[in-house]
């Protein structure tokens, strides 16, 4: 207690908090439908799109997240579009989408500022990077996700197990897996800041595989995830302070141990049957 204490006693960590929890949060939830679609490395690939346009917005002198909000929601539109009309597979998409904004974002910065510590910050994961603007912003936005998520519970439910069941009792698929990329593109942006381009990704994937070793209904697993996530998240971020770690590294190896945990009991719980 006397460590949690300590460490709200910064700024910079309740705002590291506030996003992060809520960011956790949305990631975890839109991860369960993610990775039952198959469509979970779609957050590697929209990180990378978000490095890409953050890259630009430093250039330019552009605040980042106003920039890199509308582009990557736009690359999650298009990228959903290419998959549906059969452009290509979708693995194969966010490869080429993943790659292609790497290397504009790389050559941007390489041109214009050089390496610079705040770029480096977008692809690793910085807690200092946070304004108080960025918060609001990103607390509007996160509220905006999950009530999204609640109110559409039953109809991602839906096209997440049975899209062409879901299409004849007149659920409009393409629209709800439309907005299930936009949300993921929002809350991957969001994210960007704390965990950076390259370990993003792992907020959206682990904690529904973890969940899912023990659990089988979708709603159980939904929730797990977003309990999950959260925990996983505070217990990183304490463990960074501890251990003057990365915050994004050590939530995702919070992450990884909680994988195993679940893993272990999983195959105790077969081992007693």
């Amino acid at each position: 207690m006397d460590i949690l204490l300590q460490m709200l006693s910064y700024p910079f960590m309740i705002r590291a908090f506030i996003v992060g929890i809520l960011v956790s949060l949305c990631a975890a939830l839109l991860g369960v439908s993610l990775v039952l679609k198959q469509y979970s490395m779609i957050g590697d690939g929209l990180s990378h799109v978000s490095y890409g346009a953050l890259s630009i917005a430093v250039a330019c002198g552009v605040a980042p997240l106003k920039l890199s909000i509308p582009v990557v929601v736009l690359a999650a539109f298009f990228l959903l579009r290419m998959t549906e009309n059969g452009v290509m597979k979708s693995d194969a998409a966010i490869a080429a989408m993943s790659a292609s904004a790497l290397a504009i974002g790389v050559s941007v910065t390489a041109l214009t500022t050089g390496m610079t510590t705040d770029v480096c910050s977008y692809m690793f994961g910085s807690i200092l990077a946070m304004t108080q603007e960025d918060v609001i912003l990103s607390v509007i936005l996160s509220v905006a996700v999950l009530l999204l998520f609640i109110f559409c519970y039953h109809n991602i439910f839906a096209v997440t197990f049975d899209e062409s069941f879901s299409r004849a009792t007149g659920v409009r698929v393409t629209f709800f897996n439309t907005m299930i990329a936009i949300l993921t593109a929002v809350t991957i942006v969001l994210g960007m800041q704390m965990m950076g381009a390259m370990l993003i990704s792992s907020l959206v994937i682990f904690p529904a595989l973890t969940s899912m070793r023990l659990f089988k209904s979708f709603r159980a697993v939904v929730i797990s995830s977003g309990i999950l996530a959260v925990v996983c998240f505070c217990i990183g971020m304490v463990a960074s302070y501890l251990f003057s770690t990365p915050a994004g590294a050590s939530v995702v190896l919070v992450n990884l141990a909680a994988f195993f945990i679940f893993f272990l009991i999983q195959k105790a719980k077969e081992l007693v049957k």
